[in-house]
């Protein structure tokens, strides 16, 4: 490209300074090395050597630190664990369920996901769920779909949003309930989820829009998309555009839809008036609203050509999607479930670490224990999470994580320290106490980690359980301290009421 005389003009004494800038530099630099190559001449040799070697060592250092920034390499995501495989039968999900319904999980959720299926399965009705966002006008489509239906109101369990039913007879007298779903986008996202958990009940998903997709109405399409179940988009209000302007709106739209899914796009007007502009005799204007019909025909096609296909195709569609959304819930209560149950793992070795380390009765005595009971928690953890881990694993990961004590420990013995004093007299008892303490933070921490890295990774990793080891061996020293020293001193008292009883 040939840039106009003044950008070159520009251009040629920005150059021109660059160069006169860098021959400044090296006479300057070609001055000093000269003046200092002098005075290293007349130097002793001692002298001369030792700045060669101080003038190497800083330049490597430098090289070091240079090549490490540039090639050091982002720290990858820790991966989520796979998500659990769908079962392909309702007598599978309902072994997953007994399974985890014995092992203390609560499998209500999960439970009622099967009940609505069976329920639905005997009606032979065909389930249509209208989605969308609010004021895209879902109940007004309704309403010019079917005038004179009968709303059936239903609260789902758990919630206080309500899902408004609407039982039609298609053309071809196929019985089809069609359900109001809340709007989406409400602040605390109850209904979003709501119409979620809806849509995958459904045998159809009709999604209404008003307009071209906004960012989050294309992440829902999207989600939408991976139920993998029959789709109309409808743009409703198609009375506020002219021809033109429909074209191009239903072309942006279907280029946002992949050919494989076959999406259904029309266009409906669910408004029964509008407003018009009308002359009178003498020439002046006023808006009036004039009674107009609904235009909901192509909408009805839609489905009736929906419905008139496989509707055995239609029911393992919906059967599919509803084990999936069974599966979630079993997974979300499984989760909780552990963590939970982890937590208490935590608690209970965190005890048992300061109990051992203030009852042991020689030196070294106190090592032993806590390495077994370090064994037995990691252990645990593992077969509360399901993943397998051999004992050279478990081994191999508290070596390390002793390591890391190792290095730590005097700073943690200070902290600790710190928060003793909130304790007054405590210091007259016994110095053991502290490490009584620093051992139930290890524990704590060392539980924290296991449970972190199982739960993400969904394997036993030394790397990112170290890493996560680190993070939390450091959090809130204090407070934890303060929290552990109760039981220790409870622990303290007791052994010394035995003493005294003995004696």
């Amino acid at each position: 490209m040939r840039y106009p005389f003044p950008v070159r003009l520009l251009l040629a004494l920005a150059v021109s300074l660059v160069l006169a800038a860098l021959l400044v530099m090296l006479l300057y630099v070609t001055e000093l090395g000269f003046e200092v190559w002098t005075h290293l001449k007349d130097a002793p040799l001692w002298f001369t050597a030792g700045y060669a070697l101080l003038v190497a060592v800083i330049a490597g250092t430098g090289s070091w630190l240079v090549w490490r920034l540039l090639s050091a390499r982002a720290r990858q995501p820790v991966p989520a664990p796979p998500a659990p495989d769908v079962p392909r039968t309702r007598e599978e999900m309902e072994a997953r369920i007994g399974r985890a319904a014995l092992a203390g999980v609560d499998v209500e959720t999960a439970r009622e996901e099967l009940e609505e299926l069976n329920r639905r399965q005997g009606t032979g009705e065909v389930f249509v769920a209208l989605f969308g966002q609010v004021s895209t006008g879902k109940s007004s489509l309704v309403r010019a779909l079917l005038p004179n239906a009968q709303a059936d109101v239903d609260v789902r369990a758990g919630t206080t949003r309500n899902i408004t039913r609407y039982t039609w007879t298609s053309p071809a007298h196929d019985q089809v309930v069609i359900t109001d779903l809340p709007g989406l986008d409400e602040p605390d996202g109850t209904r979003d989820q709501l119409a979620r958990e809806e849509a995958q009940r459904a045998h159809v998903v009709v999604y209404v829009v008003d307009g071209d997709l906004t960012r989050e109405q294309h992440q829902e399409l999207q989600a939408l998309l991976e139920l993998d179940k029959p789709l109309i988009l409808a743009l409703n209000k198609a009375d506020r555009y002219g021809d033109k302007e429909l074209v191009q709106i239903t072309t942006r739209l279907r280029a946002r839809t992949p050919e494989r899914n076959k999406v259904d796009i029309v266009t409906v007007s669910a408004a029964d008036s509008r407003e018009v502009i009308r002359v009178g005799p003498d020439g002046r204007e006023e808006w009036i609203r004039r009674d107009t019909p609904p235009r909901v025909d192509e909408l009805v096609s839609a489905l009736q050509r929906r419905i008139d296909g496989d509707l055995s195709t239609l029911e393992d569609l919906r059967d599919s999607s509803v084990l999936g959304l069974a599966t979630h819930k079993l997974g979300a209560a499984v989760d909780d479930y552990r963590k939970t149950r982890s937590a208490q793992l935590i608690r209970e070795y965190s005890r048992k670490a300061v109990v051992g380390a203030m009852a042991a009765v020689a030196p070294g005595t106190d090592i032993l224990i806590q390495g077994y009971l370090g064994v037995q928690l990691v252990q645990k953890l593992c077969e509360l999470y399901e993943v397998p881990a051999r004992k050279v694993e478990i081994n191999r990961l508290l070596e390390l994580i002793s390591r890391r004590v190792l290095k730590t420990l005097p700073l943690m013995l200070a902290m600790v320290g710190n928060g003793l004093k909130a304790f007054p007299g405590i210091g007259t008892l016994s110095g053991g106490i502290v490490h009584a303490i620093a051992y139930g933070i290890i524990f704590d921490s060392l539980g924290k980690a296991v449970s972190d890295t199982l739960a993400t990774q969904g394997t036993l990793g030394s790397a990112p359980a170290l890493r996560s080891f680190e993070e939390a061996v450091s959090e809130d020293l204090e407070a934890r301290a303060r929290s552990l020293a109760k039981l220790a001193i409870a622990q303290l008292g007791r052994t010394g009421k035995q003493d005294e009883d003995h004696g």
